[in-house]
């Protein structure tokens, strides 16, 4: 089916504020799962508010707990996220950084204990839309890891995402932002949903086998896991975030006394927030980095495709398509959205009225 992006916000906003939410924290998570969707990022869509309902009626998150700045160095931050709802708590905690940098012309950001912050291209973005250049290193833990390290046979890690982006003038920024797995959980998890096979080379079964079978990961036995992207390249990136996110921002890694007791996804992230008008030149800058830009553009494309692309081209070419179009939502997705919202006290019918 086809949902338009403004009442699907509505929907989710009202099941989660129903779950326990203040309906502004409601709103800000809502918003950022739709904008995923529109983004072509059904992975960390609206696909993710069932699970937030149940962590919440579980007490594993607290929708209404803020940051708190537990050290302040000037450039070095510390904001501990008291697992709250991700999305509010990154949002709030990015803000922070982008005023710190805005002082002093870098800030290194922590933030850590923080329920699922979601995509995390929407920090950079919103990094990017202030001006300034961002990174951000993510790990994930309170759960069992799900993917290998190259050369591994054994899961030791989670997904840990990887984030930079590049403000340009004109705000179609430079957004680099993916998971160091080779397929998102949450990808696998829309394809689990449509009945799709896994794409060949990202996941194994628990015996180590190559697999296609989403069911290996997502069975209730011995479950299958994922493989880092780019062989040893991104199994290379795969570690620095967690080191990085995990035990320099979070101090908590997935290593063996790790506590994985919360079955829930908690990120630790890092961010590195720069002003360019610290360098003494944002115009000269931005002169050269458009340049280069365009010299990249210039050259013909490969066959098979229309033109060389930058980061982030091809989620505001999705965003433009499904503004217009609608979300998409597979069946057994839109159904888990039901379910959720009637634990919550909202029957169908409700649902279709806000629809």
């Amino acid at each position: 089916m086809l949902i338009h992006a403004a009442p699907l916000t509505e929907v989710l906003t009202a099941i989660l504020t129903r779950a326990g939410a203040e309906p502004e924290r409601a709103r800000v998570c809502a918003a950022h799962l739709v904008e995923a969707n529109l983004k072509g990022h059904d992975s960390h869509g609206v696909g993710m508010a069932p699970s937030y309902v149940r962590s919440i009626a579980a007490g594993t998150l607290h929708p209404n707990n803020r940051g708190e700045v537990i050290q302040d160095h000037g450039a070095v931050i510390v904001v501990d996220g008291r697992f709250g709802l991700g999305q509010a708590v990154a949002r709030e905690t990015v803000d922070l950084a982008i005023a710190r940098a805005k002082t002093m012309g870098i800030a290194c950001v922590a933030l850590r204990n923080s329920y699922h912050i979601g995509r995390i291209g929407t920090y950079g973005e919103q990094c990017a839309d202030a001006g300034l250049v961002s990174t951000h290193y993510v790990n994930v833990v309170g759960h069992e890891p799900t993917v290998a390290p190259f050369g591994g046979r054994e899961p030791r890690m989670s997904t840990n995402p990887y984030c930079a982006t590049i403000p340009r003038a004109d705000g179609n920024h430079i957004v680099l932002d993916f998971a160091t797995s080779a397929i998102a959980i949450g990808k696998l998890r829309v394809a689990h949903m449509k009945g799709e096979a896994a794409p060949a080379g990202v996941l194994v079964d628990a015996d180590g086998a190559p697999t296609t079978d989403t069911a290996a990961f997502f069975t209730s036995g011995p479950r299958g896991h994922l493989l880092p992207f780019g062989l040893h390249k991104g199994g290379g990136m795969q570690i620095v975030c967690e080191l990085l996110g995990g035990a320099l921002a979070g101090q908590w890694t997935m290593q063996s006394t790790s506590d994985r007791t919360l079955g829930a996804a908690v990120n630790n992230m890092l961010s590195i927030v720069i002003d360019p008008d610290a360098f003494g030149g944002r115009a000269a800058y931005e002169a050269e980095a458009e340049a280069m830009i365009d010299y990249i553009r210039s050259t013909a494309p490969s066959d098979g495709l229309d033109k060389v692309r930058m980061p982030g081209d091809p989620e505001r070419e999705s965003k433009a398509a499904r503004l217009r179009d609608g979300v998409p939502i597979d069946d057994n997705t839109w159904a888990d959205i039901l379910k959720a919202a009637e634990s919550v006290g909202l029957d169908e019918a409700a649902v279709m009225a806000i629809r």
